[in-house]
């Protein structure tokens, strides 16, 4: 991401109101020179953010304010109406200017994608949509650190309330990436039935309370933490009960687009990398003695480790955009709340196949970043390690074996792949 003090982006009067619940406000369009300078702004920062850490609500909230949450949102109901493709386009472009801020957005980019799903006469569909284009943002409540295994099993309950109207929350969640900055948060829990229920509540309900505890070494600005629900009260058009954990499952292009969002983070990062290998040769006045050349840029070796560097992230860039392209083709059969099948499990594939592609290389490639410089690379005042931690943290969600496994039972058996969000 190239930055420049010419040019600098300030939300409008309209975009302000918006984060305040007061109407939408106009969208940035993809590729304008006032998107370009607020990518800029927000890179500008990422890396001192991140060493001090500062926490980029400011920087969420321009996203907001600048009507990049409703990107996906089709124009006839107040959007931007783009394709998926260019959707990732744009999250690895923000992924280069800073991860930790396109990590927090993934469950608001999933949950917008969820609405797209319903059927125009849901109305569900219309009273969510109408949050996201009044500027609010969507955390999440899904993951706990608990005996059950990961999936769709809760310790949290979600249990009718005495007075009859509503209900109650009650649990512990972990891994609540971006909760701390949004305005909403989507929490699933499980029914006196056993079944899997999703509460949509604002963060500000009494009993609901975020705590800024995410202690893992990479994406450390994500509010990865803890959010504790102590009798919270949910209203009956907040929650949305789905069928047993064990049971059948419809057919979804929806886990296929929260596993790529990830590796358009990962995309993002290696943008960062080729970005920061370039400054760092470009900043260096001398070389080893036993060098083939003088200067840095003149030597043989350290451009061909820079155009390495580069060809993978071109790499990983196309990787995604290909992917999504399956995922639009799924996404665009939705009938009656429900793709294609076939088109769905393709596009978990194809999801899969991104994550365990980008893999093989991309912590090797953010890593390389120090074979351009000398010891002085390693100084902290540059914070260069923080793309090889931050890269390698955004791919643990998920097993990389465990996607090879899947694809190779397709591939050979034409067994469908794993119904779940953390596949």
């Amino acid at each position: 991401m190239t930055t420049s003090a010419a040019t600098s982006y300030t939300p409008d009067q309209s975009s302000a109101k918006a984060s305040n619940g007061h109407g939408p406000s106009a969208i940035l369009q993809l590729g304008s020179p006032e998107l370009k300078a607020l990518l800029a702004q927000i890179a500008a920062g990422a890396s001192e953010r991140e060493a001090k850490r500062i926490a980029p609500h400011e920087q969420i909230r321009q996203i907001a304010d600048a009507g990049l949450g409703r990107l996906r949102i089709p124009v006839a109901e107040g959007g931007a109406g783009v394709t998926l493709r260019q959707l990732f386009d744009f999250l690895i472009q923000l992924g280069e200017a800073d991860s930790n801020v396109v990590h927090i957005l993934r469950v608001h980019y999933w949950f917008v994608e969820a609405q797209l799903q319903r059927p125009l006469s849901d109305p569900l569909r219309a009273r969510n949509i109408k949050l996201v284009n009044d500027g609010h943002i969507f955390g999440n409540g899904f993951s706990e650190q608990s005996t059950k295994a990961v999936g769709l099993y809760f310790e949290t309950t979600l249990t009718p309330d005495a007075s009859g109207k509503g209900y109650r929350l009650d649990g512990k969640k972990y891994y609540s990436t971006g909760s701390l900055f949004s305005t909403y948060t989507l929490i699933f829990a499980s029914t006196p039935e056993g079944n899997v229920a999703a509460a949509t509540i604002p963060v500000s309900r009494e009993g609901l309370k975020l705590e800024d505890d995410w202690d893992g070494f990479g994406q450390r600005l994500t509010g990865t933490g803890t959010t504790l629900l102590e009798n919270v009260f949910v209203a009956d058009d907040e929650v949305e009960v789905y069928g047993h954990p064990d049971g059948p499952q419809a057919p979804s292009y929806q886990y296929a687009f929260l596993q790529l969002y990830l590796q358009a983070v990962a995309a993002g990062i290696l943008r960062a990398v080729k970005n920061d290998a370039v400054a760092l040769v470009r900043r260096r006045k001398r070389n080893f003695a036993h060098a083939q050349a003088k200067e840095p840029t003149a030597d043989p070796q350290v451009l061909q480790v820079v155009g390495e560097i580069a060809a993978d992230s071109f790499a990983a860039d196309a990787i995604v955009l290909a992917a999504a392209d399956v995922i639009d083709e799924a996404a665009r059969s939705v009938k009656d709340g429900l793709p294609d099948k076939a088109l769905a499990e393709r596009a978990q594939i194809h999801s899969a196949l991104a994550k365990v592609a980008i893999d093989r290389f991309s912590y090797a490639t953010a890593s390389r970043l120090f074979d351009v410089g000398g010891a002085s690379a390693t100084q902290s005042v540059y914070n260069l390690d923080r793309h090889w931690r931050n890269i390698r943290t955004a791919s643990t969600h998920n097993p990389t074996h465990g996607k090879a496994t899947a694809i190779g039972d397709f591939v050979v058996n034409g067994k469908a792949p794993p119904l779940n969000g953390y596949f």
